[in-house]
């Protein structure tokens, strides 16, 4: 499960750089029309930034995501008891 979120997760990424790349090729070629395709690809990009949030949040929260930073480690009290002076 932990690699579907993961893939999920890239997938929506990539999608919101094809979105945000979309956005300003429009941008650049709508600036005398009245076309809204620049707002449409905001609005599919915000929708796509809210589904990634969501995703990550509920891989964090159910433990499929982690960090393996070196500052999120938990210590044992031995270990910490050795850090304090």
């Amino acid at each position: 499960m932990g690699l579907i979120i993961k893939t999920f997760i890239v997938v929506l990424f990539i999608g919101l750089v094809i979105s945000l790349t979309s956005s300003f090729i429009f941008l650049l070629k709508d600036v005398q029309s009245d076309k809204k395709r620049s707002l449409y690809a905001l609005g599919i990009r915000l929708g796509i930034a809210s589904t990634l949030m969501i995703t990550i949040f509920y891989g964090l929260s159910s433990g499929y995501l982690g960090s393996n930073a070196p500052w999120d480690k938990k210590m044992s009290r031995n270990q910490l008891e050795q850090v304090k002076p």
